[in-house]
This record gives C-alpha cells, sequence and structure tokens, in this order.
C-alpha cells in the first residue's frame, strides 16, 4: 500500500510515526458527539498480530479506551467471525457487518532488529468496505501502553473529528492510612489509572496539584516545614523549587495557559487575595484588593480572563475578571455555594463544585453564567478538572460514613460516570494536556 510519511516527535518516549493508506477524508461511519444522547457505536477492535502477545494487550488498551469513553461499545472477542491472519489485506467485510460491527480495528506488532517496537493499525469501515486511516509506530518496547493510548485516541478524531484524550496523565493527592492521621502524597498515574508512581514522600501534607500546560511540569502546595507554600516539581528530572517565600499562607496556584505565570491565592490577616507571579522575573502582581476570601482562580484558554470564588457577597459564589484584575462581576447566581471553578480548554463552559441542600454537586455553565447544569450529585463531590478535549471531566467523592475518597470521571451528558481505580484513596485530581 502507498505509504505517507510524517514524524511525530514525542520525547517521553521517542516515536516514529508513518501513516498508512487511508480512505476519503470524511468518514462513512462517524460519532455526532454534540447530540444530547449518543449511542454507543459499535466496533471489533481484533488482537493485533504478534508473536509475544503484546499485540494483544495493546488491543485490550485500545478497547478499553474507547469503551470508557461512553461513545463506543466494542464487541466482544467470542462473536468473531473472521480470525485476521494478514494485517495488510482487507477483511472479510461481510464476517463484520453480519455482527452489526460498524467499525473494524486491525494491527500488528513486530520487534525490529535494533529492539524497538514497530506497532500498526488500520481503521476500517466495514459498511462502506473501505479504510478509513492507518498509522505505524517505533518505540521502545516498555512504552506499548502508550502507544495504545495514542492509537485509542487517532480512532477517536477519526470517528468523532475532535482530538482524543486517552494520551494523558492525572496527578492526583494520595491518601492512605486512618481517617485521623491521613497520609498524603502527590502520585501520577496514566488517565486510566495505569503506570501509577508517587511523586513525593509522606512526611509533608500536601494538596492541588496542578498541571502546566506547556512543559512536564505541575504546580501544588506544601505544608513542609507546618507553613503552607507554593512549589514547582519538574517531573521528568524530579527537580523541585518554591514559587515565593511569601508572608502569609499561600491557596490554590495554577498556571497561565502560556506556562510563564503562576496565579494563587495569598490569605493575610483574615482575607485572602489572588496574585500572580511571573516565573522567569518572579515579579508579583496583586489582582484582587477586598476584605473577602478571593481563592482558586483559572484563567481562560486564551489567557484574557480568570474565573474565582469570593465570598465578597456573603457566601461563596463564581466571579470573572479580566487577566489585569478589571471588571470584576459574578456569574453565578443560583440556590448554595459554588467552588473550584475550572475553565475548560475549549473555552465554552466553566466547570465547579455546588453546595446545596447538604449535598456537593459537580456542574457546568457557559462563561456568562447561563445555562447551568447539574452532572451528577453526591454526600461529597468537588475538585472537576477537564480531559484535553473539554469533553470529559474528573473529580473527587467522598463517600458518607467510612472509606476515603476516590476519582470518578464524567463526561458532559452526565451519563457515563465510572470510577478510576487506585490502590489508595485519591482526591484532587489534575488532568495533564495531551502528552507530545
Amino acid at each position: 500500500m502507498k505509504l505517507f510519511n510524517r514524524i511525530l516527535a514525542l520525547p517521553l518516549m521517542m516515536v516514529a510515526l508513518v501513516l498508512l493508506a487511508a480512505g476519503p477524508a470524511r468518514a462513512v461511519v462517524e460519532i455526532d458527539i454534540n447530540r444530547a444522547n449518543v449511542e454507543p457505536l459499535p466496533i471489533a477492535i481484533t488482537d493485533f498480530l504478534s508473536t509475544d502477545g503484546v499485540g494483544a494487550q495493546i488491543a485490550e488498551v485500545v478497547a478499553a479506551d474507547l469503551k470508557r469513553s461512553g461513545l463506543f461499545a466494542p464487541i466482544g472477542k467470542a462473536a468473531f467471525i473472521e480470525t485476521i491472519t494478514n494485517a495488510d489485506a482487507a477483511p472479510r467485510f461481510q464476517d463484520w457487518t453480519v455482527i452489526n460491527a460498524q467499525a473494524l480495528v486491525t494491527g500488528r506488532v513486530v520487534r525490529e532488529a535494533d529492539g524497538r517496537l514497530r506497532a500498526e493499525f488500520r481503521l476500517w469501515d466495514t459498511f462502506a468496505g473501505q479504510q478509513l486511516s492507518g498509522e505505524q509506530f517505533f518505540t521502545r518496547p516498555e512504552n506499548w501502553r502508550r502507544v495504545a493510548h495514542i492509537i485509542a485516541d487517532a480512532i477517536y478524531e477519526r470517528l468523532t473529528g475532535e482530538k482524543g484524550y486517552f494520551d494523558s496523565r492525572v496527578v492526583f493527592v494520595s491518601e492512605s492510612g486512618p481517617k485521623t492521621d491521613r497520609q498524603k502524597q502527590l502520585a501520577i498515574m496514566d488517565q486510566d489509572g495505569a503506570n501509577l508512581r508517587m511523586l513525593t514522600n509522606a512526611n509533608e501534607l500536601v494538596l492541588t496539584p496542578r498541571f502546566s500546560p506547556s512543559r512536564q511540569e505541575i504546580t501544588y502546595m506544601s505544608f513542609e516545614g507546618g507553613q503552607p507554600r507554593v512549589y514547582l516539581l519538574q517531573l521528568e528530572t524530579g527537580q523541585r523549587e518554591l514559587v515565593g517565600n511569601f508572608p502569609g499562607m499561600t491557596f490554590s496556584p495554577r498556571f497561565s495557559p502560556d506556562g510563564q505565570k503562576v496565579i494563587m491565592s495569598l490569605q493575610q490577616e483574615g482575607n485572602a487575595n489572588i496574585y500572580t507571579m511571573d516565573l522567569r522575573s518572579r515579579a508579583t502582581t496583586r489582582l484582587t484588593s477586598t476584605a473577602a476570601i478571593d481563592t482558586s482562580p483559572s484563567y481562560s484558554p486564551d489567557g484574557s480572563q480568570i474565573v474565582f470564588e469570593s465570598d465578597r457577597g456573603g457566601r461563596q459564589q463564581l466571579y470573572i475578571m479580566g487577566a489585569d484584575g478589571s471588571n470584576q462581576r459574578r456569574v453565578s447566581f443560583g440556590d448554595g455555594s459554588y467552588s473550584t471553578p475550572v475553565w475548560s480548554p475549549r473555552g465554552d463552559l466553566i466547570a465547579f463544585t455546588k453546595q446545596s441542600g447538604g449535598k456537593f454537586s459537580i456542574g457546568v455553565m457557559r462563561t456568562d453564567g447561563s445555562g447551568e447544569r447539574i452532572l451528577t450529585t453526591g454526600y461529597h463531590n468537588e475538585g472537576p478538572t477537564w480531559s484535553p478535549n473539554g469533553r470529559v471531566l474528573m473529580f473527587f467523592r467522598q463517600p458518607a460514613g467510612a472509606g476515603g475518597p476516590q476519582i470518578h470521571s464524567i463526561d458532559l451528558t452526565g451519563y457515563n460516570e465510572q470510577l478510576v481505580s487506585t490502590p489508595t484513596f485519591a482526591s484532587d485530581p489534575a488532568w495533564s494536556p495531551l502528552l507530545e
């Protein structure tokens, strides 16, 4: 088949990518994810041909990613009629349409002479009888799982028209020990809960980790030494630095969209105001000046506006201001209290936590405060964070009674809520951008 060459630079895994011959630009089979209620697309994902089992592992991760999105319904392998034995040949499409597989994924994994893996896949429209896309990757064997996430992203994008979110990571607070003496560490994992590793030790209290949009770096708050301070941590090197030794307590750090600033709340003498710090010059700028508690700031994707929470009106509500602190205005007006606002990477919505009637809800609203929708409600839900494509939220839920917090995900329809499994209790998740 004709090959279209393209190299994708991925520093974390050193993957080379080649596009295989594909069909027309517009798929015959596709998913309209803008509909209110999307019927999952039946898709068959065959074990990728390989000699050592890694092909089946890759196919399993691809299927799990797509199923978890709620947009795809992988068909059980027991229903398959055709056994794929040649990854280059077109499948017998009738064998797949008869089991209602509207899309089909085939592939293979080969170990090259230099030890690298060559993983390739093809996506087929079974009813039209044509190939929709195909790519191949070269990587080190230990990166097979990430290749699976990239393949799932490619399939998601081809069939929905939007970027996927599977090749991403989540940083969170790992909690262990009894409730009266809970140990909290920073931890990081793939978005599906795999490849978990700890980033800090258990002898310091850590809170509110947040990803940089431009570097493999996070900012977080630590009570090391008994005083809350904001730190930067380089994920690849483990190097850590103090953002600033401010008087009082600093809270809720978050990066600007260009990664050049950190915005945070600084508490002094009973009130808290919002400041930014330029990470190069270390110059600080004060954005709010009230006798209230202004905290949890989050930038719009273009960096022009900031949403934050404030009790200046008597209870916690959401406010928006210009990036320079100008034009501060309230945007939430429903019953209850609003907190932890996060601007969508698409720029169209703001996610929030809402406390009302003794329960905590995760919801979204338009940036002018209209169109409020509650996605899920529970005993204690908190801390929403957006997927890179702005279609899914993660948050943490503290159950009533015994037990500890756990991370859940839910899409914008509010119907596809799922537990993200972690070996310890987990809170305060923050989703990374797509890896590069």
